[in-house]
């Protein structure tokens, strides 16, 4: 049996969106205005009503400042096991899209990266 996207993006997207935003501090107006999404639809697609399009993700990953890939992966618009294949890793990706990680872990390991990066 086939399971279909929709139901399953109250579960998934949408919580997912929520957590993130709620990580973040901000309103669900506040995310709105940063996404450049009208608040009753946003609202409609943290509870599950709503598929939003890919244009619409990655605007509320941009007011997130989260990977626009990690809400592909929820939305279930890209499979999660097939990653692009780069010669070199990509870290902040993989922590960007590490949806285990609350944004303020997300920060400090980019921030712990950077110096790294920085003194190399």
């Amino acid at each position: 049996m086939s399971k279909n996207p929709l139901n399953d993006l109250g579960s998934s997207l949408g919580d997912y969106l929520r957590e993130q935003r709620t990580a973040a501090k901000l309103s669900l107006r506040q995310l709105s205005e940063l996404a450049g999404v009208s608040n009753p639809y946003l609202s409609q697609i943290e509870r599950g009503l709503k598929r939003p399009s890919a244009e619409i993700l990655q605007q509320l990953a941009k007011g997130l400042e989260v990977s626009a890939e990690s809400l592909y992966v929820k939305a279930g618009i890209l499979d999660a096991e097939v990653t692009p294949h780069s010669e070199t890793p990509d870290v902040r990706g993989a922590i960007a899209a590490d949806p285990a990680l609350t944004e303020r872990q997300r920060k400090t390991l980019l921030d712990i990266y950077e110096s790294y990066v920085e003194d190399n």
